[in-house]
């Protein structure tokens, strides 16, 4: 339902009215950058809300109405407004969350209407709305009702100013739902004239959730109705106001319990809105100053410094502030007996919201660079889960294992943090990437039996995807396995890994499915979409073996076929009477950067001696694929990878194998680019001339010139400066081009 019209024709006037907080002259403040609107239009399926740098909070408005435009919540072409909730996930296509929806109302406006299950709510315009990191508000016209949105950590906080109405009411309803999301029983309690406590049980696309609530108002309701059965109790607070009242509400939340929830508002919302916000602010700030970027575009600025934002949305903070959480272990029956536990983190975060098939690519490896701080315990994390429930996740959220997506993309995170030196229990980390991958779930078992997974009938069979996932994680191990002198293991899965070869169809010289027989299954079309590849073709994964490019040209026949192939998947456009899914987007030739199996592939062109191809292409991306308005994604975001692409390719490089603990070089986008790292060091990207200039000529490496087209990560975090003289004549980038990186070796 669309019931308004303002579109991406007002945006820069909506951007221009954001009230940003006052600033001094002399410092650059980096969070003015930011347009949390990027993505909320088209496909990105992103929020504008507030939250913090991995918050365990996402207040946001909610439309209210469902479908696949409005998965994170929000759609900026509708012009409606349900209320507000505060949790999103972001940049998904998973419909779930939207918990404990807050809305105030007065007796100016009782419109319902059937699209929002006849909830209140109001209209409200662009022009009349702004976003910012930590911070969001919104007139709600119907009412007069300014509405605004901060948050910390644990706690949402929400301003509302009010005009005169003896019949103001602001209500609590934990019933409302969207998309895939249902509760399971609901509850709320009045404490007092001002506290309210509660929870809220639900299943969705994770099941069995708990989210626990404290509510303080900073002015006391006069009455109360409380309304609804089990599953949507609901609140409606009386009030009589003045022009120009305000209300304060803020809302705790907890995995354990209420009195842990009202334990965050008195630790860490003790402050008065104004405060909060700027300090929710400030946190982003420090965030967003670890990269510094020199360009004269406000565009790519935004851009640049909105991606970055976007990064840190997830993994989200799971744990209270005592450490304690509900455990995963009662929704994995079957590893271990179903419980309702609570457990604890001692010494450090416990995250969740693992979009591990997404973020395992570029994120994570980003997040060793710029949140070394937490890398730790994103790994604690991971092993936790594998300890409440046997096996590594998959894709967790909200303590619950989705079992969306393919892989044990977990085993990528741990392995590449443990060659970077991150500190975690090695032996207990190897224990759950090698048992994770030994199970009998997910097809495991006739992996292991056949060396492929066969088609089956089952409607998301993705059996050559899976193949090759399975494949480059369990080279993962076998590098984890090496290191730790567990030999036999190393061979075990080294021999693994190539099980993608089992799969190559020499005669047709493509990845082509098999039946359990062996048989390949015809007829069979590449660029077509089936039920054998996730979220994909055969075009897409042809080219995941990041773990044995130098296999994968062989087998293609040798770089002079392997180009004339990579050509063909940057050139070979769909016909227009194609049927592309909805996660085909981004489209160049084949290549659609609108889904994260083709994020690796333009970099490849490196390693046949290339790289102005790879430079060439990566410019069209970063410029094309990304804009600074609503519509600024050509695919869902996916918690943050991305954004991350881009922050990597604007920088200059990117991990092709994201657990080998290189970066391939491209080309940067700005002139300078630094990286502030962790003991005063950092590392400075120059390249003179960017924005005009889009080959490389060479690199220097602190002066000395680098014969090799990709860098560590030793080399980046050991601080310093690399140096980018560029040209516009392609011959003269493949004339310099150096060695690429050794497959099936780590660097440390």
């Amino acid at each position: 339902m669309k019931l308004g019209h303002l579109y991406i024709g007002l945006f820069i006037l909506v951007f221009a009215c954001n009230p940003q907080p006052e600033k001094g002259n002399s410092t650059e403040q980096l969070i003015d950058f930011v347009n949390p609107f990027i993505g909320t239009d088209g496909p990105g399926n992103t929020y504008p809300g507030a939250t913090t740098p991995f918050g365990m909070v996402q207040l946001s408005p909610d439309i209210g109405i469902p479908g696949w435009d409005r998965i994170a919540g929000y759609y900026y072409q509708d012009s409606i407004i349900t209320g507000f909730s505060h949790t999103h996930l972001t940049g998904t296509g998973a419909g779930d969350l939207y918990d404990i929806l807050v809305m105030p109302t007065n007796s100016r406006f009782s419109g319902r209407i059937q699209e929002n299950n006849f909830k209140p709510y109001s209209s409200f315009d662009h022009t009349r709305e702004g976003a910012s990191p930590g911070f969001y508000w919104v007139d709600l016209l119907d009412y007069g009702i300014k509405a605004e949105m901060t948050a910390t950590a644990r706690v949402g906080v929400h301003r509302y100013t009010f005009p005169k109405d003896e019949q103001t009411q602001i209500h609590v309803d934990l019933g409302y739902s969207l998309n895939w999301d249902s509760p399971t029983d609901t509850f709320i309690e009045v404490v007092n004239d001002s506290t309210l406590q509660g929870y809220r049980m639900s299943n969705g696309w994770a099941r069995n959730q708990k989210l626990y609530f404290e509510m303080q108002f900073s002015k006391p309701f006069a009455s109360y109705q409380i309304n609804g059965d089990k599953t949507s109790a609901k609140i409606s607070l009386d009030y009589e106001l003045e022009n120009g009242e305000q209300v304060v509400v803020k809302t705790g939340l907890s995995s354990v319990s209420s009195e842990a929830a009202g334990k965050a508002i008195q630790i860490e919302a003790n402050k008065d809105f104004d405060a909060i916000r700027s300090q929710t602010e400030a946190s982003w700030e420090k965030e967003l100053q670890k990269i510094h970027i020199s360009t004269a575009s406000e565009d790519q600025k935004a851009i640049f410094y909105t991606m970055m934002y976007q990064s840190m949305l997830a993994p989200t903070l799971y744990s209270d502030i005592n450490g304690e959480y509900k455990a995963a272990n009662d929704t994995q029956g079957k590893h271990l007996p179903q419980t309702d536990t609570v457990a604890k983190a001692s010494g450090y975060n416990r995250y969740d919201t693992f979009s591990l098939w997404d973020t395992f690519r570029a994120a994570h490896p980003l997040y060793t660079l710029v949140q070394q701080e937490r890398v730790s315990d994103i790994v604690k994390s991971l092993l936790a889960h594998y300890q409440e429930t046997g096996v590594l996740p998959v894709w967790s959220m909200q303590g619950s294992e989705t079992h969306m997506m393919i892989g044990y993309h977990a085993v990528p995170v741990i392995v590449d943090a443990y060659f970077k030196g991150f500190e975690f229990d090695s032996e207990l980390a190897y224990q759950a990437c090698r048992e994770s991958a030994m199970v009998n779930d997910r097809q495991i078992d006739i992996y292991k039996e056949l060396g492929y997974i066969p088609v089956d009938e089952q409607h998301e069979n993705w059996s050559v995807s899976k193949t090759m996932e399975y494949a480059f994680d369990d080279w993962c191990i076998a590098m984890f396995a090496k290191d730790l002198g567990k030999m036999e293991d190393y061979r075990r899965f080294l021999m693994r890994s190539q099980n993608w070869k089992n799969l190559y169809n020499e005669k047709r010289s493509w990845l082509q499915p098999k039946d359990t027989n062996g048989k390949f299954i015809e007829p069979f079309i590449p660029k077509a979409y089936t039920p054998y590849f996730c979220e994909s073709n055969a075009w897409h994964y042809y080219w995941f073996v990041p773990q044995d490019i130098d296999g994968l040209i062989s087998k293609t026949g040798g770089s002079g076929r392997f180009t004339q192939k990579l050509d063909s998947m940057f050139s070979y456009a769909p016909e227009p009477d194609d049927k592309l899914p909805l996660f085909s987007t981004g489209m160049i030739g084949q290549y659609a950067h609108g889904n994260e199996p083709s994020h690796h592939v333009a970099y490849l062109y490196n390693y046949i001696d290339q790289p102005a191809k790879a430079q060439k292409l990566v410019r069209e991306i970063l410029a094309n694929q990304y804009k600074n308005e609503p519509n600024g994604h050509c695919g869902n975001e996916d918690c943050g990878q991305m954004s991350s692409w881009y922050i990597f390719s604007a920088l200059g490089f990117y991990p092709v194998n994201p657990a080998q603990g290189v970066y391939d070089l491209g080309v940067p986008l700005f002139e300078e680019a630094t990286l502030a790292l962790p003991d005063n060091k950092s590392f400075t990207i120059q390249a003179p001339n960017a924005p005009e200039l889009k080959y490389v000529e060479h690199v220097t490496l602190n002066g000395a010139v680098l014969d090799r087209n990709y860098i560590t990560h030793k080399e980046i975090t050991s601080g310093g400066t690399l140096e980018f003289s560029l040209t516009n004549d392609p011959k003269l980038a493949n004339e310099k081009i150096g060695a690429s990186p050794e497959t099936n070796k780590i660097y440390r």
